[in-house]
């Protein structure tokens, strides 16, 4: 389900935050708040994509699905991210199926118009690009990583990365939805996060896993956290 957002600040999102004064407000007057309820499909495989989305503490997930309907995840997005005109700059149709992973607010703006703007501003462009390159350097860091790394290190990069994304301590991530994001066993993510309650990094309750001693996590996170965000940092500075 998709509504409309009561209020927002469009430069949460950290693309837009990194545009120029003028670039951003050749933007601002055509985008719009929306409210991202998790499980929402934005595109499934095919479809054309109608709207650019920018995600402000909402995180959307790329899965391609299978002939025998198992899926895999290719990629996730969040604030620093832009949705769906990266892997569609030439056939403007879903690579995959876009779905809420967890909800929150986005902008989002016509892809035709997004389009428009990359075209015709060279600046807007640049940024474009860097953003670009910053995410497919996240997706092949995150192949490479989901092959040689352990599964608790995998667990902190996902914890970090998603505190980054929310902007809040407790995180609304569930055992399942773990799993389910690092392709292992639920039994294998009760394992790693109760030895992390233990050792004081987390607290997990109700509401989801609380980030209780962030340099702590960081410490047992593989070396893939850090070059993933510097590479958005170098990438994408001004945000």
């Amino acid at each position: 389900m998709i509504s409309g957002a009561t209020s927002s600040d469009h430069r949460a999102n950290r693309f837009l935050a990194a545009l120029d004064p003028d670039d951003y407000a050749a933007l601002e007057a055509h985008l719009e708040s929306v409210d991202l309820a998790r499980g929402t499909v934005l595109y499934d495989t095919g479809a054309p994509l109608i709207h650019t989305y920018f995600p402000h503490d909402s995180i959307v997930s790329l899965v391609t699905v299978m002939a025998d309907g198992h899926s895999v995840e290719m990629g996730v997005f969040g604030r620093e991210a832009l949705v769906g005109i990266v892997t569609a700059v030439v056939t403007r149709k879903a690579l995959g199926r876009y779905i809420v992973l967890l909800p929150g607010t986005a902008s989002r703006i016509t892809t035709a118009r997004m389009h428009e703007a990359i075209a015709t501003r060279p600046a807007l462009r640049h940024t474009f690009l860097c953003a670009s390159e910053a995410l497919i350097s996240q997706t092949l860091l995150t192949v490479a990583c989901n092959a040689v790394h352990d599964v608790e290190a995998r667990c902190c990069r996902w914890l970090l990365s998603t505190h980054d994304r929310v902007d809040r301590d407790t995180l609304p991530l569930t055992h399942e939805l773990l799993a389910e994001m690092m392709g292992v066993q639920r039994s294998t993510v009760s394992t790693i996060t109760r030895a992390l309650h233990r050792a004081g990094l987390i607290a997990q309750g109700r509401g989801g896993i609380t980030a209780r001693n962030r340099a702590g996590l960081e410490r047992r996170a593989c070396e893939c956290y850090g070059r993933i965000r510097r590479t958005f940092e170098h990438l994408l500075p001004r945000s």
